[in-house]
């Protein structure tokens, strides 16, 4: 690195490393620090800034460490340099780790593996392992920690294989624990739809009760082999299963369609049961609502609508006898839309081609459990797309279709060439009415 942290006599950077550029003094050095305003290129490090800044009054060595820690993985981020805001951001924070380190390095205790140790042991107890057997009204600070958690174990990590240094079974089994809390004490929007959280005030909302219930019935639907369903499964993690969406869309469309039925569901008059059921008559509107422009689009192309809720079942071939399994079908197909949605990108300003897509997207007994979202679909897209791009470039017309399946494996290569959007759209309005 561009010096030792071990000692204030030991600061002088390695020639052929970092240079110290003449900067406009350390003016502005603190607000430069703040985690929000960490060059783009280095978004990866804000995180550990943050923790720096929050843990510095209660261990300033540990703060040093976790800022010499992001000054490292910044360094490797950006050698030379050459993002923007970088040069200034990384002489700032290395002038601001020669000040710490002489105002830290006296207090430490031995060595600052053994600090980091000492401290991992001191913040698990006082704020995982306390706060987790207390009343877990405060999900958010929990969260909190447990991310904390992670970058300081990340931070011990980087320390102890400085110094040569094993990390305790004891540090390695609490980790062990803070990594699965993390994974499931994810950032969400308005909902908390992890196990855990099912005892927060806005789960405990009839309405919103009612809608996670209906959607965790995957009573008869196939998962794929080898898939490890999760405790709460529910229909969009099939359709996720399925057609391989994205988690990040998953995730946003799940509760998209929570509060759509809850909002609908509480509405109905006379009201429903105060009992965790969903409302047939919820489900109904909010579909009609959901596909009003699909219907729109099939009525003005002359199309049959495709009623899919109707269909036979996969699997006995028979149409849904229980109003149970017309309301999953409902649901199904509602959550499907709204996938396709969140993962079309720029094509969701564009109706005429989300209409098209869920219209064309043929869900048959052979196809529906052997192929994915994107490859089965976009694919076919695209594939026709390169096509007549490559022949509005004057390619030869036998070169350009003889070639589809080269052009669309290797759409990296190729893209130069689709720079015209209003083409895309032109494909759609024009050439599949």
């Amino acid at each position: 690195m561009a010096y030792n942290r071990r000692g204030s006599d030991q600061h002088q950077p390695p020639p052929g490393r970092l240079l110290r550029t003449q900067t406009a003094g350390s003016l502005g050095m603190d607000s430069m620090m703040d985690s929000e305003v960490v060059p783009s290129s280095l978004a990866q490090i804000a995180p550990i800034l943050r923790v720096a800044n929050e843990i510095e009054p209660i261990n300033p060595r540990v703060a040093y460490l976790c800022r010499f820690y992001a000054f490292e993985k910044a360094h490797k981020l950006d050698p030379t340099s050459s993002g923007r805001g970088v040069r200034q951001f990384k002489t700032l924070l290395l002038q601001r780790l020669e000040k710490e380190d002489k105002a830290t390095f006296a207090g430490r205790t031995k060595s600052d593996a053994r600090e980091m140790q000492s401290f991992y042991r001191h913040y698990f107890g006082k704020y995982i392992h306390a706060w987790q057997k207390a009343d877990k009204a405060d999900r958010t600070r929990l969260t909190k920690a447990y991310q904390t958690a992670a970058i300081l174990f990340e931070v011990l990590k980087a320390v102890n294989l400085t110094e040569s240094v094993e990390v305790a079974d004891e540090i390695l089994e609490a980790h062990t624990k803070v990594a699965e809390k993390t994974e499931m004490y994810v950032p969400y929007n308005i909902l908390p739809l992890d196990p855990d959280s099912s005892n927060q005030a806005i789960m405990r909302y009839p309405e919103i009760q009612a809608s996670v219930s209906a959607l965790r019935n995957t009573r008869g639907l196939p998962w794929p082999k080898g898939y490890k369903k999760k405790e709460d499964g529910d229909i969009l993690d099939w359709l996720q299963a399925m057609f391989g969406f994205q988690k990040d869309n998953v995730s946003n469309q799940r509760e998209h369609l929570i509060l759509l039925l809850a909002n609908v569901h509480i509405r109905q008059f006379p009201k429903p049961d105060q009992q965790p059921k969903l409302d047939d008559c919820a489900v109904t509107e909010v579909m009609k609502k959901l596909f009003k422009n699909y219907k729109k689009w099939c009525k003005f192309l002359g199309r049959k609508i495709t009623t899919q809720f109707l269909k036979p079942n996969l699997l006995t071939n028979k149409l849904p006898n229980i109003q149970q399994e017309v309301q999953q079908r409902k649901l199904l197909y509602m959550g499907l839309y709204l996938l396709i949605w969140g993962e079309a990108a720029n094509l969701r300003f564009m109706p005429e081609c989300l209409c098209y897509i869920y219209h064309h997207f043929k869900v048959s007994q052979r196809t529906i459990f052997s192929t994915l979202f994107l490859p089965n679909l976009t694919y076919h897209l695209w594939v026709y797309y390169l096509s007549i791009s490559f022949i509005n470039i004057n390619l030869p017309g036998s070169m350009a279709f003889d070639n589809i399946d080269f052009f669309a494996k290797n759409l990296t290569q190729t893209f130069a060439v689709l720079y015209m959007f209003d083409h895309f759209i032109f494909m759609f309005m024009c050439v599949f009415p």
